[in-house]
């Protein structure tokens, strides 16, 4: 035993006789940690961004090719639309940023959509922006990895055969990753991310240094142009479906407002700063990417992505740094999936503690993380990459209409917490579950912006909805409510487990309930059996006896009428 002085403290430390020992399990996800341990497996901003706006940051890699893929309808001409579509979505991602700003500070415990929305619009809507996120979480995992397998067949088209096979192996490496606690998976996944960044930047900033200086041709060799349909006029319809499929870059922006408990202290401010610097990246990211795309006339397919064609038109053909940014955008998209590690399993823990999802699912396995929740995401996931087979054109409309679902629920539950703030009087605090409100001068201004923002969203949400419905959204638009309907029947098991269990009424007189009973005796040597009647206060009318009576016995139920003429009764 140690003894250490420390500030005039002593403090003893003994070292346990017994180590368990190293076994497979230890090997592969990494030996448990104390409970006590918890707060040091936060992190910062450095690593938070990596770990939660991955998502978000990856999306720039595929959301140019999934506008062009709708442009491409209306002719090479309508790819010019694409500048200005991608200029809308920034916008819509600045009004984003600006509403979970505020919900991070505003709910410092996480929780994002579906918190705002319990705290002020009601247990119905917060249960619809519950199903939602989980729904666009497991979708994020699903599109990223096979955004990333496309990647990689990009640059070698012999692996297109076994692309699901690929997925498969991809989700089961990120599952493991993330079983091994938030510290690790962070500092693993920040080094692709940040490589990724870096050489995107590098990219549009060689890019547009050639095309300033005039040196930037067209992409040689283009593949093939595959066309969903026939061709189509270019009508505002059709834009508008280009700009549905363009805002899967925005998704992931609610990452951090959800997972802000992940983060070091001061959480709200280290989450926010990390919000903003991700909303930068990505919108740069994003125009720069679509408008030399379009100058280089890129074609969407699904054997060459946008960004190779990008690339290798950059930097003149297939060398190193081609190479490098393939990797990179290839390694990115698959810890992509990671923010949704990040988030659904703590979501659907709040969700749990509030009885709408399993109570196991609250739990933290050995290495303080939701391992429950984990390993959920990874099998429906995998189930849908099997069944869409890796396909992003296929998964895209799945995706986006129950992330801006939550988005809308957000704003507007953002909305109505400044009206009610509004409503107090200056120095007035007034406690929510939560959260606490306060007096806030410019709550007019900042609920306009909210309710803009919902409306906003709420468009995009229902234009996404039409435009997508025959291509699979409805699978979403139908899987929603019923899980919301789950949500009610796990919630009401809860509910009476706990009434059954309550000592509310203890000590008052119980309900006596009466249950009839067949009891039967051996032993009667004059009669096999007896039916006889019992008196009527009996509960039971019919008794089986085979039990010989003295004589005593008998002189008694003879004058009660129950006694047989062989010496047998039936006996309660």
């Amino acid at each position: 035993m140690d003894i250490e002085v420390n500030n005039g403290t002593s403090v003893q430390k003994k070292t346990p006789r017994y180590i368990p020992p190293s076994n497979f399990r230890s090997w592969l996800i990494g030996k448990p940690l104390p409970t006590a341990d918890a707060p040091h497996q936060t992190i910062g901003k450095f690593i938070g961004l990596a770990v939660f706006a991955s998502d978000a940051l990856s999306s720039t890699a595929y959301a140019t090719q999934e506008m062009f893929v709708i442009l491409a309808l209306g002719g090479a001409s309508a790819f010019r639309y694409s500048i200005p579509i991608s200029i809308a979505i920034i916008a819509l991602l600045a009004i984003l940023t600006f509403s979970y700003r505020q919900t991070i500070y505003a709910y410092p415990s996480g929780g994002g959509a579906y918190i705002v929305a319990r705290d002020n619009l009601g247990v119905l809507p917060a249960l619809i922006a519950s199903a939602a996120l989980l729904t666009d979480y497991v979708l994020t995992v699903s599109v990223s990895i096979s955004s990333g397998v496309a990647q990689i067949v990009s640059a070698f088209p012999a692996l297109y055969t076994y692309r699901i096979e690929i997925a498969i192996l991809l989700v089961l490496f990120i599952t493991i990753l993330n079983l091994r606690g938030v510290r690790e998976s962070g500092t693993f996944v920040s080094i692709p991310s940040y490589f990724f960044v870096i050489m995107m930047y590098v990219m549009v900033g060689v890019g547009f240094f050639r095309y300033f200086t005039g040196s930037l041709s067209i992409v040689a060799e283009p593949p093939e142009l595959e066309l969903l349909a026939p061709m189509q006029p270019i009508t505002l319809f059709l834009i508008l479906r280009a700009f549905s499929n363009g805002t899967s870059a925005v998704t992931g922006t609610e990452a951090i407002s959800n997972g802000i408990t992940a983060f070091k202290e001061p959480r709200s401010r280290n989450a926010a700063a990390t919000l903003v610097w991700m909303s930068f990246i990505l919108g740069s990211l994003l125009f720069g990417i679509t408008f030399l795309s379009f100058h280089i006339q890129a074609v969407p397919s699904q054997f060459e992505t946008v960004i190779s064609q990008l690339a290798r038109t950059v930097f003149a053909g297939r060398g190193i740094f081609y190479l490098a940014i393939i990797v990179a955008t290839t390694v990115i998209l698959v810890m992509a999936a990671n923010t949704a590690y990040a988030g659904f399993p703590r979501l659907s823990a709040i969700a749990a503690a509030d009885g709408y999802l399993p109570r196991q699912m609250t739990y933290r396995g050995d290495r303080l993380v939701y391992s429950r929740g984990i390993l959920s995401l990874a099998v429906i996931a995998s189930v849908l990459i099997i069944l869409f087979r890796a396909s992003v054109t296929n998964l895209i409309p799945l995706y986006a209409i129950g992330v801006f679902l939550s988005f809308t629920l957000s704003q507007a539950g953002m909305a109505r917490r400044w009206w009610k703030i509004g409503q107090l009087k200056l120095g007035e605090q007034r406690t929510e579950r939560g959260s606490t409100l306060e007096h806030d001068p410019r709550w007019q201004y900042k609920m306009v912006i909210n309710g803009f923002g919902a409306v906003f969203t709420a468009v995009v949400m229902v234009v996404f909805a039409v435009t997508k419905f025959k291509e699979g959204a409805w699978v979403v638009i139908v899987l929603v409510p019923l899980l919301v309907i789950g949500f009610m029947f796990i919630h009401h098991h809860y509910r009476m487990v706990a009434s059954r269990l309550s000592l509310e009424n203890y000590g008052s007189p119980p309900r006596m309930s009466r249950h009839r009973v067949i009891l039967t005796v051996g032993g009667c040597i004059a009669a096999p059996w007896k039916l006889c009647a019992m008196p009527a206060h009996y509960p039971m009318t019919l008794l089986l006896s085979m039990y010989p009576l003295t004589l005593k016995s008998r002189a008694k139920y003879r004058r009660s009428g129950n006694f047989g003429e062989k010496g047998c009764a039936w006996l309660f």
